[in-house]
């Protein structure tokens, strides 16, 4: 992982740069106390989406916020059919057309993670959210962590994740060169974890053996029953983003049997008008203590590019066209007329 061995690969590679910039110490500064403060880190369930190779060992993200890998091959057969829909229908665009209209089709019978298409190669990534924890709780966002939107209007906030270039040799702060030499190493030991999974992350340790961090996000957690949970590990882009959205899910009426679509959307709609997103990092909602979280992700890269999705991560449904056959044979839904 030494940045000045010249004979390592690019893939293993962590490329740490000494920055003089101001910014740059008072941030270095910032995640050096952090880490202090917050040792402990606690893993999310990984998270997937598709990803474009610019040239070799560089990827670029496209998007990045699927909870199971069928999710994501969904959004690159999306991805596809836009690009063939947006090319003009011309003798000269004729093969292009017709490779998209190929894979969108493939990708609604089979589960494929990386495909090329008219010379751009296409991958399911898989990536790895945590949060690090401390005496008091999970770590807020830091004083750097920027958040340019007052209350109520963070959802101008752009996605992070989209446009992201994971490059194993771009220069990182000494801080996190530190975490990504962790994360090298990192994989599942717990025994509540199932033997497959514990299998898949070890081996994880060979395949991809390196690790590049991505944007930080945010999310709301909240104390309860004794311990701090956050909420999900879906992180929004801004810790107002997070205060905004994750408070109002705290306060967002609840449907039951008797609760008709049309009432629920009336009472969402009162308590959005009603709600008041907090200001603060340290808040309380219906009596439940809650904090702006900041969640960090990483992507383990190997010698061809960034980890895909393991054989033990939940991947509840099959493509769609699959899934609509499996269920006329079954005699669940009519055939076509």
């Amino acid at each position: 992982m030494n940045s000045h061995d010249k004979s390592a690969p690019d893939h293993l590679l962590i490329k740490i740069e000494q920055r003089d910039d101001p910014v740059s110490m008072i941030s270095e500064d910032d995640a050096r106390r952090r880490s202090l403060a917050y040792p402990k880190t606690m893993w999310g369930a990984p998270i997937f989406g598709l990803a474009e190779e610019l040239d070799a060992g560089r990827w670029r993200i496209i998007r990045l916020d699927a909870e199971e890998p069928q999710y994501a091959r969904d959004s690159l057969a999306h991805h596809l059919h836009r690009r063939h829909s947006e090319t003009p229908d011309t003798p000269e665009n004729a093969t292009e057309r017709a490779e998209c209209e190929a894979a969108y089709e493939l990708l609604d019978w089979e589960p494929v993670n990386d495909l090329t298409v008219n010379g751009r190669r296409y991958r399911i990534i898989r990536a790895q959210p945590f949060i690090r924890m401390g005496p008091d709780g999970p770590e807020p966002p830091r004083p750097t962590d920027p958040d340019p939107y007052p209350p109520g209007q963070a959802e101008k906030a752009p996605s992070q994740m989209e446009g992201f270039v994971i490059d194993p040799t771009a220069g990182t702060g000494l801080t996190d060169g530190i975490v990504r030499m962790e994360m090298t190493s990192a994989f599942h030991r717990a025994e509540t974890v199932p033997e497959e999974v514990r299998a898949d992350s070890y081996r994880a340790l060979d395949t991809h053996p390196n690790a590049v961090l991505l944007p930080v996000g945010f999310t709301i957690g909240g104390y309860v029953d004794g311990s701090w949970r956050p909420k999900s590990f879906d992180a929004y882009p801004t810790p107002q983003a997070a205060r905004d959205a994750g408070s109002f899910s705290i306060v967002r009426p609840r449907m039951d049997e008797t609760t008709t679509i049309e009432e629920f959307m009336a009472a969402c709609e009162r308590a959005r008008a009603a709600h008041q997103p907090p200001r603060t990092d340290d808040f309380e909602m219906n009596g439940v203590p809650c904090r702006v979280t900041r969640v960090e992700t990483f992507v383990r890269v190997g010698p061809d590019g960034p980890e895909g999705p393991r054989p033990s991560d939940h991947d509840s449904q099959p493509p769609p066209a699959r899934h609509v056959a499996d269920l006329r044979a079954q005699g669940l839904m009519p055939d076509p007329d």
